[in-house]
């Protein structure tokens, strides 16, 4: 008898899963039916910043795979349809279509791909028109609407995380004013404050007004019922558009009523096979779970697509009746904000300090090629290395072109459990148009060497 895949979300984690099940049991073996309340399905959430500041010019561009494509290949994939209701008991799916009909399915196997949502806080205004969150190509075509139906003007972009400062950067290339408001003392929370301030310097100097330590209180509107502008504590900014850069929390409201495991963060949490725990026949991955930390031990949510992918490849195979496992993460991303480049891989000094991990930190000057070779642009390296065993813990980088990609280095060595006197022995490549001799990333690592020694390795 053939049995039931049934698959609650379209994009990155679902369509991977779907597909690679299809690729190890064939229909008469398996049904796979995929449940997407969306318009689209298979696409780069991650290309939707540029998608609206215009670098990628059509939509389309970040569709992997189209609907047809899928179907073509014995996949039910169902756009429209919004997954209402677990009963784990009855094995069945309660979903309402885009008509607004409810009916049950049943499945034998069950993949919860729901992905994460932005955070839009219970602020008086939040529902505007003209406010977005952009997190799906709906949120994105949204967006793109507002900006087509107005002048350039003034935009401010709330949260300083990656959305924000690459929304920013969008709104920036489409001639707008920009004011980033944010809580923390600098930007990028996901770097030390140190490093965020760099990011500052950078946006003040392509016209971004950042305000740190800003609380927002409301968002105003005008007669019509549109934004208008953004208030604070301590003033107000103007604003024909607003864009949400809060976050993401887990979207596992539907997880959480079924009674499913979740973690701290609200993630699902699932074993190494990315089977929720305690339920053999459903798995769970992408921006809905929680992952472990390799670096210090601990499950964290961190809401990325190459995370999303390779968890797919995953339960696919484990639903084709395959094994495959998914060991963990070290945290590494990178981004950029008009031509700066931002990248961080391991722990903060504040994650560290919250693992119970003693820790030195460096920080060192570079460049991106020899020092005599043209446009050698300067570059930011921070490293954390443990204070006894001289074990990596961390690498933040901010500089110009050719920065940011260098965070693999450390994220190979955090997932090798290197120390930072084993990193200064790599075999890195090395030519003037590339890098200096010794490469930023090996030139931090000497200098947490000589900090560790000093700290009493």
């Amino acid at each position: 008898m053939s049995e039931r895949l049934v698959v609650i979300g379209g994009d990155a984690t679902g369509m991977a899963a779907a597909s690679q099940a299809r690729r190890l049991r064939d229909a008469g073996e398996l049904e796979i039916v995929v449940f997407e309340r969306g318009r689209f399905a298979s696409y780069s959430a991650c290309g939707i910043p540029y998608w609206v500041g215009g670098a990628v010019r059509d939509r389309d561009d970040l569709i992997a795979r189209t609907p047809e494509e899928h179907r073509e290949r014995g996949i039910d994939l169902r756009l429209g349809h919004e997954a209402q209701q677990l009963d784990l008991e009855g094995r069945r799916v309660l979903v309402r279509d885009d008509t607004g009909t409810r009916s049950w399915t049943g499945y034998d196997k069950l993949v919860l791909a729901t992905g994460a949502e932005p955070i839009r806080p219970p602020l008086p205004g939040i529902d505007a028109p003209g406010v977005h969150g952009v997190q799906t190509l709906d949120d994105g075509q949204a967006l793109i609407d507002t900006l087509t139906g107005q002048e350039s003007g003034d935009a401010v972009v709330i949260g300083a995380g990656y959305i924000g400062v690459e929304m920013a950067e969008a709104l920036i290339q489409r001639g707008y004013r920009v004011t980033m408001l944010h809580r923390g003392a600098e930007p990028m929370s996901t770097l030390d404050p140190d490093m965020g301030a760099l990011v500052r310097e950078a946006m003040d100097g392509m016209g971004i007004t950042v305000i740190n330590e800003a609380r927002v209180t409301a968002i105003r509107t005008g007669p019509d019922g549109r934004v208008r502008a953004v208030e604070t504590a301590d003033g107000e900014y103007p604003a024909g558009v607003v864009v949400l850069g809060l976050g993401v929390r887990p979207a596992t409201d539907l997880a959480a009523a079924a009674g499913l495991p979740l973690g701290e963060s609200g993630g699902l949490r699932t074993d190494l096979a990315m089977r929720v725990r305690g339920h053999a026949d459903i798995w769970a991955g992408g921006d809905c779970v929680e992952v472990l930390d390799l670096v210090s031990g601990r499950e964290r949510h961190i809401a990325l697509g190459t995370h999303a992918n390779k968890h797919g490849q995953i339960i696919g195979t484990g639903v084709g009746g395959g094994y495959a496992t998914f060991p963990g993460v070290v945290g590494t991303a990178v981004s950029k904000v008009c031509a700066l480049e931002v990248a961080r891989t391991g722990l903060r000094e504040a994650d560290a300090t919250a693992a119970g991990l003693q820790f030195v930190s460096v920080t060192i000057e570079a460049t991106s090629r020899a020092g005599y070779y043209p446009d050698a642009d300067p570059m930011t390296v921070k490293m954390l290395a443990e204070r006894r065993t001289g074990r990596l813990l961390g690498t933040q980088i901010v500089g110009r072109e050719g920065a940011g990609k260098r965070v693999d280095i450390a994220a190979v060595a955090l997932t090798a459990r290197m120390t930072v006197e084993q990193m200064t022995t790599l075999d890195l490549g090395y030519a003037p148009p590339y890098s200096p001799v010794w490469d930023p990333v090996l030139v931090a690592a000497r200098k947490a060497v000589a900090a560790v020694r000093a700290a009493g390795w």
